[in-house]
C-alpha cells in the first residue's frame, strides 16, 4: 500500500508541476491604464489600499489588473460585479503585496456564489460553507460566497474576511502541502518556532483563554488561515492580545500590519462629486456612467 501511495504522489506532483509551467509560459501581463472606475471601487471599499502611498497604490493596480486577466470569476446564480472582481482580486493581492512576483499558478477560475453552499457545492438553506479551495477534480477552482466577500470588506470589527483566508489556504497549498507552514513565504530558521507557536495558541484555544476565532484550532492549516485574517483586519488589537503572534506574521509577509489600517477612512465618492479621472465632469456624468470606458 506505501509504494502505491508514493507512487501517486509523485505522479500529482508531476502533474501539478507540469500544469503550474503552462500557466506560468501562458501568464498575461496587463498592456492597459487601470480603470478609473476601478480605483473609485478600491478608494470605497478596501482599506488597505487607502493607506498605500502613490507608488504602492499604481503597484496595487497593477496586480489587481495582472490577477483579472489571468483568474476567471464566474457567477454562480448569481451576477458577478465589478465590486465583486475588484473584492475578489484585492484579497488575493493584500497577502502577498510585498512579494511582487508572486503568481497563482494553482488558480485558474472563482465561482461566486449568492450565498452559503454545502459539502456537495448545492446552494440551499443548509449549506454552511462560506469560502473553499478546491482540490482533486476541483483543483485549481475557488468557490466564495458574495454575501460573505463583500461582508469581508464592509466590517471592520470582527476579525473575519473569508476571501483572504482562503486565499491564504492557496499560498498555503502552493508549496504542495497545505499545513500551515507557507514555506514559500516563512525562512527555514523561523518553521520551528512558528509551528510551536502554532501549537501553544491552539492549546489556549481549546482551554478558552483566546479571543481567536475557535475553527482556528481545527487544525495548523485553519489556524494560518483564520489568523492570517486577524492579522490583516485587526492588526492593532491582535499586537496587543497576541504579540508573538503579531511578530511572526509581520516577519512572514513582509509587512507591518498596523501601518496599512493606520488610516480607517474609505473615500466616499457622491454622484454630484468631481470624478476621480479628472475630466472636469461629475462622478455620476462620467466614470459612474462609463463604466467600461473611464
Amino acid at each position: 500500500m506505501l509504494p502505491e501511495l508514493v507512487l501517486v504522489f509523485v505522479i500529482t506532483t508531476i502533474v501539478l508541476v507540469i500544469i503550474y509551467l503552462k500557466k506560468k509560459n501562458a501568464w498575461k501581463i496587463p498592456n492597459s491604464d487601470f480603470p478609473d472606475y476601478y480605483r473609485v471601487i478600491l478608494s470605497e471599499n478596501v482599506i488597505f489600499y487607502n493607506n498605500l502611498s502613490e507608488e504602492e497604490k499604481k503597484r496595487f493596480e497593477y496586480k489587481i489588473q495582472e490577477f483579472l486577466l489571468n483568474c476567471r470569476i464566474t457567477g454562480i446564480k448569481t451576477q458577478v460585479e465589478e465590486t465583486d472582481k475588484i473584492l475578489i482580486a484585492s484579497s488575493a493581492v493584500i497577502p502577498v503585496f510585498e512579494f511582487p512576483e508572486w503568481k497563482y499558478l494553482n488558480l485558474d477560475e472563482v465561482l461566486l456564489y449568492p450565498g452559503s453552499f454545502n459539502t456537495n457545492f448545492e446552494i440551499n438553506s443548509s449549506g454552511y460553507i462560506l469560502g473553499m479551495v478546491g482540490s482533486g477534480y476541483m483543483e485549481g477552482k475557488m468557490i466564495l460566497s458574495k454575501q460573505s466577500l463583500r461582508n469581508g470588506f464592509k466590517n471592520e470589527t470582527d476579525k473575519k474576511n473569508t476571501a483572504i483566508h482562503e486565499f491564504i489556504h492557496l499560498i498555503d497549498k502552493f508549496d504542495g502541502a497545505a499545513d500551515g507552514v507557507p514555506e514559500i513565504l516563512l525562512a527555514k530558521q523561523y518553521t520551528i518556532p512558528w509551528i510551536d507557536l502554532i501549537k501553544k495558541e491552539i492549546d489556549k484555544i481549546y482551554d478558552g483563554k483566546s479571543d481567536i476565532n475557535p475553527y482556528g484550532a481545527t487544525n495548523k492549516t485553519e489556524f494560518f488561515a483564520v489568523i492570517s485574517e486577524y492579522f490583516f483586519e485587526r492588526p492593532q488589537l491582535l499586537k496587543t492580545k497576541h504579540p508573538e503572534l503579531y511578530e511572526m506574521l509581520e516577519i512572514i509577509f513582509k509587512t507591518d500590519g498596523i501601518s496599512r489600517f493606520k488610516i480607517k477612512k474609505r473615500k466616499v465618492t457622491g454622484r454630484n462629486s468631481p470624478c476621480p479621472c479628472n475630466s472636469g465632469k461629475k462622478f455620476k456624468n462620467c466614470c459612474e456612467k462609463n463604466k467600461h470606458s473611464c
